[in-house]
């Protein structure tokens, strides 16, 4: 394995706004070169115009040469040209305006030809008298999540292009509804992406708010970065060419290894590029965030004090819920200097060993060596299991809530097991053409594995057809309506309960928050009191619930409510919506939360996590930004 550097957004003088239309291609080359990257895309707007360009080139360099013709500047030329693609990988791609203007980057494998390429562009719905003009604006053409189907059927890697900014599909402050951002960014045939905050020291980044933690955003993105560049230089903030890079851990610089890494869920083998400064630390930035729903740390793992224990109850919760991280000899208090481990390659062994001894049904962990301030640490990275629930020592089956890893509950047993039913029942013929609204919506938490590239041989010919959809189908997922609750509330990870999902009080205006708990239902049986819990990331109902059988959460909640400690004068009303109280838990911030409907039910959320607040709640909390 080692250390790649790549710029995978590249625009040339195919791209009508390049702003040094005179530069060669042997120029882009050599600025990649001097950038010390080595891997680089071309991704002109809506064209490969480029890309033929420099291939065209080289072809009439290397036939005047097989002819006997070639004079000694060309000749000069053609090695350059041979010794700059022998050192860099350059791959043929572009960027896509889809409808709305999103635009999508499609990266392919290097023996695609431009003959392929101009296919897929045209089955986009690109005119072909623009195929040739390197235009941002085209036209009507295909809208985004038919655009990543037929990219990911033609073998590409698709990356959602600046996504965080103009015209990218995971904007946050753009007109249409939250339920078609959830589908433009978790599509599973979308692989990545690209954003323009990877290095931010703003507390709250596009990675992070993608990092599988957020309710309504289950499934992890991998985030880059590239240049965008649009000359050789850059110029005020904008970079010039590789000069916003990504570096990518590989077996190998291909295409095929680039691909992999993108399907898989390992995290942990992208960073963004520092030419000056110490590389990026993933354990850092990992502490930074704290323990979560989707991460979680350990300073040791001896088998004395149940430590071992402890990271195999996560690895067992983590593949039950939605897959994370365990970092294992690190504190997650940052405050706490790092341990590290001594014997890592023992200690990954060992782990690796008790997960196959007492983890069923069998589970594929990855487990790799960091290093961060001179220590070394274990990172296990879990996948979202398959075929839940998984057990630990044939009885123990664990659930991670927010940042606890706790037994799972009755209720939640029996949703675990309808989810795996449910899961192998589910087949949808080949020809079936679902509403976009719903077929979309219904893939974000499949795995991104399932998006397998073709091989290079089967396309075009071999890519399968399409049915017409219809224009109402279209119509779904162009609308930018606003963000439908119901909806929102079906995208989110499946119910962990049996009996039922608890819907949003009748008659309400806003949706409750998304993380944390309520209790909606009390009563006592032989002198103990019984609560059901409604789990607010996926509604879930958990019934028989006492202040002894409660989880620290919940126990919490249980407690104020036996207390009677709530009263609506404590609350700091915003019209409807208040906030009773705001604590710290494992150095985040934590809230208890209010909401009064029109027939005038108080209902009290517990433990609500910044993930969870959205909307109104926003300003209850103070978090307008």
């Amino acid at each position: 394995m080692q250390w790649y550097r790549m710029d995978l957004h590249v625009h040339t003088p195919g791209s009508s706004d390049f702003q040094d239309q005179e530069a060669s291609y042997l120029d882009i080359l050599h600025k990649i070169e001097s950038e010390n990257l080595d891997i680089m895309a071309f991704a002109d707007h809506n064209t490969v115009a480029g890309y033929s360009a420099m291939k065209r080139e080289i072809q009439d360099l290397e036939r005047f040469d097989q002819m006997g013709r070639i004079r000694p500047e060309e000749k000069k030329t053609l090695e350059e040209y041979h010794r700059l693609l022998d050192k860099i990988l350059v791959l043929p791609g572009f960027e896509f305006t889809a409808t709305f203007g999103f635009h999508i980057l499609a990266i392919f494998e290097e023996d695609t030809t431009v003959r392929e390429l101009e296919h897929v562009l045209l089955e986009l719905g690109v005119p072909v008298d623009s195929l040739d003009l390197g235009e941002t604006e085209v036209g009507a053409t295909t809208d985004v999540l038919t655009a990543y189907e037929i990219m990911a059927d033609a073998g590409a890697l698709v990356i959602g292009a600046h996504a965080n900014s103009s015209h990218g599909v995971a904007m946050m402050h753009v007109g249409f509804g939250g339920q078609t951002r959830i589908a433009y960014t978790q599509d599973p045939n979308l692989h990545a992406l690209e954003v323009t905050d990877l290095e931010s020291k703003r507390r709250r980044t596009t990675a992070t708010f993608f990092n599988g933690s957020k309710p309504e955003y289950p499934r992890r993105m991998h985030c880059i970065q590239g240049s965008d560049a649009h000359a050789l230089k850059g110029h005020n903030k904008h970079p010039g060419i590789g000069e916003r890079a990504t570096e990518v851990l590989l077996p190998e610089r291909s295409f095929k290894a680039l691909k992999e890494l993108f399907l898989s869920t390992d995290f942990g083998r992208t960073r963004p590029y520092r030419r000056s400064e110490q590389p990026f630390d993933h354990v850092q930035a990992a502490r930074k965030q704290g323990p979560s729903i989707v991460q979680s740390f350990h300073e040791g793992m001896t088998r004395r004090g149940g430590r071992l224990h402890a990271v195999l109850r996560d690895v067992v919760a983590y593949a039950n819920t939605n897959g994370g991280t365990i970092y294992v000899g690190i504190s997650p208090n940052p405050k706490v200097p790092l341990k590290g481990l001594d014997a890592t390659e023992e200690d990954g062994k060992t782990l690796q060993e008790e997960i196959d001894r007492l983890v069923t049904p069998p589970l594929n962990v990855d487990i790799t060596e960091l290093e961060s301030e001179g220590k070394k640490v274990l990172r296990v990275v879990v996948p979202k299991g398959e075929d839940p629930p998984y057990v630990l020592e044939g009885s123990n089956i664990y659930l991670r809530q927010e940042d606890e890893t706790s037994l799972a509950m009755r209720d939640e047993i029996v949703a675990l097991i309808r989810r795996a039913l449910i899961a192998k029942e589910e087949v949808v013929p080949a020809d079936a053409v679902p509403a976009a609204s719903e077929a979309r919506t219904s893939r974000p938490t499949a795995p991104a594995s399932q998006a397998q590239a073709q091989p290079a041989q089967q396309r075009p010919a071999a890519r399968r057809q399409r049915a017409p959809r219809a224009p109402q189908q279209r119509q779904a997922v162009k609308q930018a309506a606003p963000e439908p609750v119901a909806v929102a509330e079906k995208s989110r990870s499946e119910p962990r309960v049996a009996e039922a999902v608890a819907e949003r009080p009748e008659g309400e205006g806003v949706e409750r928050p998304r993380t944390g708990v309520e209790i909606v239902d009390t009563e006592e049986r032989n002198g103990v009191l019984y609560h059901t819990m409604c789990d607010l990331r996926d509604g879930g109902l958990v019934h028989n619930v006492s202040r002894s059988s409660a989880r620290r959460l919940w126990r919490y909640a249980i407690a104020l409510k036996e207390k009677g400690t709530f009263e609506e004068r404590k609350v700091d009303w915003h019209g409807d919506l208040g906030l009773w109280h705001k604590y710290l838990r494992s150095g985040r911030p934590h809230y208890d939360l209010v909401q009064r409907t029109p027939d005038d039910e108080v209902h009290v959320y517990y433990g609500v996590t910044e993930d969870g607040i959205h909307g109104p709640w926003k300003a209850v909390v103070g978090d307008e930004d």
